[in-house]
């Protein structure tokens, strides 16, 4: 039989390539998924009792938000399966501020809510209710509307009305808004559909304090996405009639354009993974486009996703990596409608 050599120095370099050797071994799963393609993994259907819109995850407690017909949905993003139901509560979709267990379900009226006991709390006048946003500094839902006002702001904490901004677009004029993001730094992004550029609002004065244009491609504005980390903006473009779908990308800074890129389809809703430094842009025509961020100054189309027709919105659960994309379609044997949530990952 062989000895094991005694030397305790011998023995440490031993271990330690052998610790090594193993540490290597987690490394290709990893590398090798990177390069699969996105595809949806499971799909959870429930009856649709009325129109959908949005779609909105919180990664943090694990669930996501559905809002349809005169209720909101809620499901388990460990499970996917139906968590709860948020009733008489009827809206486009559900702003979450994931610290507080506060939600702000965007409707006329807007129902603020206990995430966790599904409970309303208190409603709000919100007349053209439409998107929302969540700014985690300041703790401020903000109802992004296609009239006047333009955003109406509600602290996250309480559910009061903190203060309303009449009008963002250019010179002072009533804007269509569309999704609108945070930089987690005091600055505030809106897509305006009808001027073809993006309003940029202070998180704590409440002001416009700039516009971005997007330029002749920028058609449309509806799904935004931000890098934050870079200070890159994605703004997905619908095109207009007979104008092609396009993303803008451009500086958060100073608004300069890096590059465009063709869609797969009509954008409604986009999303950036700040880990796999992907932006997504989801379709009614059930195409999901992927963007792959090379650098802050290289971008290119990455795959096209097949999802369903109608999947316009998107969210994403930033634990596992996964786009949640929702749609409506007939159940069997005509028995009404179904929603769709699907998940999409590699």
């Amino acid at each position: 039989m062989k000895q094991l050599p005694n030397n305790p120095g011998t023995l440490l370099a031993a271990a330690l390539a052998l610790l090594a050797f193993l540490g290597r071994a987690p490394i290709a799963p990893a590398d090798d998924a990177a390069d699969k393609p996105y595809k949806i993994l499971t799909t959870t259907q429930i009856p649709a009792a009325g129109g959908i819109d949005y779609v909105t995850a919180d990664s943090v407690n694990r669930r996501v938000y559905v809002a349809c017909g005169d209720a909101v949905s809620v499901f388990d993003l460990d499970t996917y399966k139906l968590a709860g139901t948020l009733a008489k509560a009827s809206g486009h979709g559900v702003a979450i501020d994931p610290e507080n267990h506060t939600g702000l379900v965007s409707g006329n009226p807007a129902t603020f809510f206990n995430t966790k006991t599904l409970e309303a709390i208190k409603t709000l006048p919100a007349p053209g209710a439409d998107g929302y946003t969540f700014d985690a500094p300041t703790h401020h839902f903000f109802i992004s509307n296609h009239r006047a006002p333009n955003l109406l702001v509600v602290d996250s904490k309480d559910g009061s009305i903190v203060d309303k901004v009449e009008a963002i677009g250019p010179n002072g004029d009533n804007a269509a808004v569309e999704q609108g993001v945070s930089d987690g730094e005091g600055h505030l992004y809106f897509d305006v559909a009808n001027a073809h550029h993006i309003a940029v609002v202070d998180a704590k004065t409440l002001k416009v304090t700039g516009h971005l244009d997007l330029g002749e491609k920028g058609n449309g504005p509806a799904g935004l996405a931000i890098d934050t980390k870079n200070h890159i903006l994605f703004a997905m473009c619908r095109g207009g009639r007979g104008g092609t779908p396009t993303c803008v990308i451009l500086s958060a800074v100073d608004g300069k354009i890096i590059t465009t890129l063709p869609l797969a389809g009509s954008s409604d809703g986009a999303v950036f993974n700040p880990r796999t430094l992907e932006a997504f842009s989801s379709h009614g025509n059930g195409t999901l486009s992927v963007i792959k961020e090379k650098s802050p100054t290289e971008f290119v189309i990455q795959e096209t996703v097949k999802t369903k027709p109608g999947a316009k919105t998107c969210t994403l659960d930033e634990k596992t990596d996964r786009v949640i994309v929702i749609t409506r379609e007939p159940a069997p044997e005509g028995k009404g409608q179904l929603l769709d949530v699907m998940f999409i990952g590699r």
